[in-house]
C-alpha cells in the first residue's frame, strides 16, 4: 500500500533552499577583525586602549602588529603596556606643526607603534591578544581617531586593516580600528570646579553637623523639664496622700468620741 505526499515533495526544494541559505548567511559575516577597546573615549583627557588582535587563520600564528597613530591628530603622550611574550617599539616623527602641551612645546610625536612576538609569544590560531597603550592628550576638536593597523602571520602574510567605516555606509572589508571620541561629562576630571563642589559640600555637612547639635541640645532641655515636672507631681502627690491619711483620722476620732 502506498501513500502520496504531494506536500512533502513540494516542500523539499524549499527546504534545500532554505538550508543552502543558511550556510550562506553563516558564511557571510565578517570575520573578526583588529580592533580597539574601549570603543570610545573623552576629548581632551588621556585614555588606556587596547588593540585586540584575533588570529584568523587555522594554520598560522599572528607574529607581528602595527598600529599607524593618527598624524592629523598627533597624540603627545603614547606609552605601551609590556606584553608578555612579545617586544614593543614606538617610532616618533618630527611634527609639521608643533604641539603645545602643558605649556611646553612639543616638536615630535610618536608615528607608529610596532610589536613583535618572541619565541612561542605569537598568538595561536582559535586565541586573541590584546596590547594596551596609554595616550594622549586626546584631541577636543575631533570626533574620532582612526588607527590603521597592518597584522602579519608566520606565513608571510600582511593583513592590512586600513579601511575607515563610513557613517551610515557599510563596514569595509578591512575595517581599522577607531576610537570615538565624546565631550567631556559634566563635573568630569577634566573641569576645574571640584574645589567649589568640595567646600560647598562640606558646608552643608557642616551645617548639617550643627544642625543634630541644635537638635540634641532641644530634646536635652525637653527631657530636663519633663523629669522637673515629675517629680513635682511626685511631691504632690506625697502631700495630698499624707492630707488624706490625717484627714482619715481625724474623722474617725470623731466618731469614735
Amino acid at each position: 500500500m502506498s501513500f502520496k505526499s504531494p506536500n512533502i515533495s513540494r516542500r523539499l526544494p524549499l527546504v534545500g533552499a532554505a538550508a543552502a541559505g543558511a550556510v550562506v548567511l553563516l558564511a557571510g559575516p565578517a570575520f573578526a577583525h583588529v580592533s580597539v577597546q574601549p570603543g570610545e573615549a573623552e576629548q581632551g583627557g588621556y585614555s588606556t586602549i587596547a588593540f585586540k588582535v584575533p588570529n584568523e587563520r587555522d594554520s598560522a600564528s599572528t607574529v607581528k602588529l602595527e598600529v599607524n597613530l593618527p598624524t592629523d591628530h598627533p597624540l603627545a603622550s603614547v606609552m605601551p603596556q609590556p606584553v608578555p611574550g612579545w617586544d614593543v617599539k614606538v617610532t616618533k616623527s618630527t611634527l609639521d606643526k608643533p604641539l603645545e602641551l602643558h605649556g611646553k612645546k612639543i616638536t615630535e610625536a610618536a608615528t607608529k607603534v610596532t610589536w613583535t612576538a618572541k619565541k612561542d609569544g605569537e598568538i595561536k590560531p582559535g586565541t586573541f591578544q590584546q596590547f594596551p597603550l596609554s595616550v594622549g592628550q586626546l584631541p577636543e576638536d575631533a570626533d574620532q581617531l582612526v588607527f590603521k593597523a597592518l597584522q602579519t602571520y608566520s606565513g608571510g602574510e600582511v593583513v592590512r586593516w586600513i579601511e575607515e567605516p563610513k557613517e551610515g555606509g557599510e563596514e569595509p572589508e578591512s575595517p581599522a580600528p577607531v576610537l570615538k571620541l565624546t565631550a567631556p561629562a559634566e563635573g568630569s576630571g577634566h573641569s576645574h570646579g571640584g574645589s567649589g563642589s568640595d567646600t560647598k559640600a562640606d558646608k552643608a555637612k557642616a551645617e548639617g553637623a550643627h544642625g543634630a547639635s541644635g537638635t540634641a541640645d532641644e530634646h536635652e532641655a525637653a527631657a530636663d523639664s519633663s523629669d522637673g515636672t515629675a517629680r513635682a507631681l511626685g511631691v504632690l502627690g506625697i502631700v495630698v496622700g499624707a492630707a488624706g491619711v490625717a484627714f482619715g483620722a481625724l474623722a474617725g476620732r470623731r466618731r469614735s468620741s
